[in-house]
Order: structure tokens, then sequence, then C-alpha cells
């Protein structure tokens, strides 16, 4: 594809020297306020999450005056949100130290979802995160886990698992952050489509903060991480032939992406279409997706959320116009580009009224926060 007359290479990309200049601190706040604020913005009310044309979108950003003119406060959050909110809150809650292990963490999240049900007015909710949080509430035992389901290929699971990269982004703990992923996404979506989403949200989170990987080697890194996470899968002992038996579809998926962007081997820059306008992005999107709604499904969503944060850069306003205002499952790849960002570049270049007036932006700064210092600490009681 190099070279040919109809691909560009694009030299813009994240100046990763900017994420040394901006605290860590600041950063993992960041990643979790922008978010929320990327949700807010995709989502409206799900006025655009639920519009399958994304001129339209675009020109209702603009006749609002631009990205610039978007105030927060007009734009509360998703579902998408509120369950990032709870499984930050898990994390935060098990912590550190004596007491705190795998088992404990997961039971915190089923807990944590469940409660985060109780919010879900007006926001979209979706119905395999509803349902399987349902036969949760409904349980006496104390198993978490859930069957099977050949339909849990939906993004629920990675839209809220961006913040799991900011608890164990250490490469020492890529085995934690597997393991968390995973069954933190078959918690509600038992099916590896749905819950290597999760892994993938959360991996890039934790290379965005690590700031030393390029951005266009992602994506390659994932292709290998994902052969560790089949051991994982395959050793859980939890549904393990039909797991394997629908797992090669999120792999090829990417792997066909990547060989379109040119950058399979992980080196390489990326290469776009020299006319990737709103009506080229839209097909797209749709070509990558599982039945033609752009970031409905776990392969898709942060598949779409990558494509936008290569072609933007460290620009937020590209970023919006390419992961934020698309038809399809807009807040789901928003939220997720946006972590990822805001791990990167922090609040650099964000108009202030983007977020500065964003429903629970103090509990998503004060989870950033805690994740901050809870960043890299083992569980407790777990092997190292």
């Amino acid at each position: 594809m190099k070279g040919t007359d109809t691909q560009e290479v694009i030299e813009h990309q994240p100046d990763l020297t900017m994420s040394d200049t901006v605290p860590l601190e600041q950063r993992y706040k960041a990643s979790m306020v922008l978010s929320g604020a990327g949700d807010a913005l995709g989502y409206n009310h799900g006025h655009w999450e639920f519009e399958n044309d994304g001129v339209f979108i675009h020109e209702e950003v603009q006749k609002r005056g631009g990205l610039g003119k978007l105030d927060a406060i007009d734009f509360p959050v998703s579902d998408d949100t509120v369950m990032h909110l709870a499984t930050a809150e898990a994390l935060v809650k098990v912590g550190k130290g004596k007491g705190a292990s795998l088992p404990v963490l997961y039971r915190a999240l089923v807990e944590k979802y469940i409660v985060s049900m109780t919010d879900m007015n007006g926001r979209g909710a979706g119905l395999t995160c509803m349902s399987s949080v349902a036969k949760h509430r409904q349980r006496t035992d104390e198993d978490i886990k859930i069957p099977f389901d050949k339909r849990g290929g939906g993004c629920g699971a990675a839209m809220r698992a961006m913040c799991i990269g900011l608890r164990f982004p250490d490469p020492e703990q890529e085995h934690l952050l597997i393991a968390v992923s995973v069954e933190s996404g078959r918690l509600t979506h038992h099916h590896p489509t749905g819950y290597l989403g999760a892994l993938a949200a959360a991996l890039f989170t934790a290379y965005a903060v690590r700031g030393t990987l390029p951005v266009e080697a992602w994506g390659h890194r994932l292709l290998e991480v994902l052969d560790k996470a089949k051991e994982y899968v395959r050793h859980s002992g939890n549904c393990v032939e039909l797991n394997m038996e629908h797992w090669d579809y999120f792999g090829i998926q990417w792997k066909s992406y990547l060989e379109k962007r040119g950058i399979l081997d992980g080196k390489s820059k990326p290469q776009f279409p020299e006319s990737y306008g709103v009506k080229e992005r839209e097909s797209f999107y749709r070509a990558v997706s599982f039945k033609g709604c752009g970031g409905a499904s776990g392969h898709d969503a942060p598949m779409i959320a990558y494509d936008a944060l290569l072609k933007a850069g460290d620009s937020w306003v590209e970023l919006a116009n390419h992961g934020f205002f698309h038809g399809g499952d807009s807040d789901s790849t928003a939220v997720i580009a946006a972590a990822w960002w805001g791990a990167l570049f922090g609040f650099r270049g964000v108009p202030e009224i983007n977020y500065q007036r964003l429903e629970y932006r103090d509990r998503l700064s004060k989870l950033g926060q805690r994740l901050y210092e809870l960043r890299g600490k083992s569980l407790g009681t777990e092997k190292e």
C-alpha cells in the first residue's frame, strides 16, 4: 500500500515527548475526565449515538458553533461513563495490600455494576449489560460466572475498561491486565469479541500511560497479547471449548484493519486514503463493523477509536471529528478514544467548555487521582 496514489502517509503522529512534559498525575485525571467528556459529546442525549448519518451529526455540531462551543453542562454522560465509573470504583475500593486479591476485585466489580444500573435513566443502557447484571443481582450464591453468550460480542465490556490500564500500566503487570480485563468483560459479555474489546481498551490505555511505544505500534502489540489472553482463557476452565470456537474473529478483524493501514509490522506510519472525509469514514466504519453499526461491537469500538487517534495525533478537535461524531455507536468509540488521548496529552488543547461542567467530573477526576496513587501496585495476595 505504501507509495500508492490513493494512500496518504500520515506524518503528524502524537508527539510522545509531549507526554513527558505533562505530569503523569494530570494525565491520569485527564484520561478519566475526558473519557466522560467524549462519551457525553458522542451521546448527546442519545440523539447522536442513535443517529446513523454522520454527515447530519457534523452539520449539527457546526450549527452549534463547532466543538469549541459545546458546553459539557448540556451533555449528560451515557451508560458508558456510568459503568466506567463503576469499574474504576471497584479498582480503587479493592486497592492493594492485605485482603486485596483478584477474586475480591471481581466480586467488587459485580457489586459496582449492580449499583450502576440504578443510574441508567435516559442514558441508553445496553440490553446485554442490563440483562447480565440482572442475572448477577438475582443470584444467591457467590459464583460470578455467567453462561457463554453467542450474542455477547457487543462493545459494553470495552467501553468501561480503560481504567484497568490506569491501574495496571506496567509491563510486568500484563498478566494482571489480561486477567482483569477479560474477567471484567465476561461479567456481562461472555464472548471473545466482547471481552477482548475490554482487553484492547485497557491495554492501549496502559501503552498511553507509559508513553514509550509509538501509537502506530499498539495494534501490532495487541495481536501478540491476544495469544497470551488465549492461553489465559484456556487455563481458566470457563466454557473453554465455546470460547475457542468463537475466538478467531476478533484477531482476524484486527489483522485486516492493521493491514489496511499499513501498520501490521508495528513500525510503519499509518496510511489513510487521500480523501478521508465524513462520508468516507462512515463507509469505512460500517465496513469494519459486525452488522453495519460502527463501534457497536467489541472489536470495532476500540478499532475506530484507534483509527481516530492515529489520524488525529495531538489534536482534540480531530479526535472528536473522527472518533466522537459519526453514525453508529459514537459514544462508545468516543469514551475509549478520549481516555487514551487524555492519558497521552492531559488536557492540553482541550476547550475547558468541553469538560469543566461535565456531569460527574469531580468523581472522574478523584478516581483518576486514586488510580494514579495505586498505579503499578500489587493487589497484595496474588503472585506477581
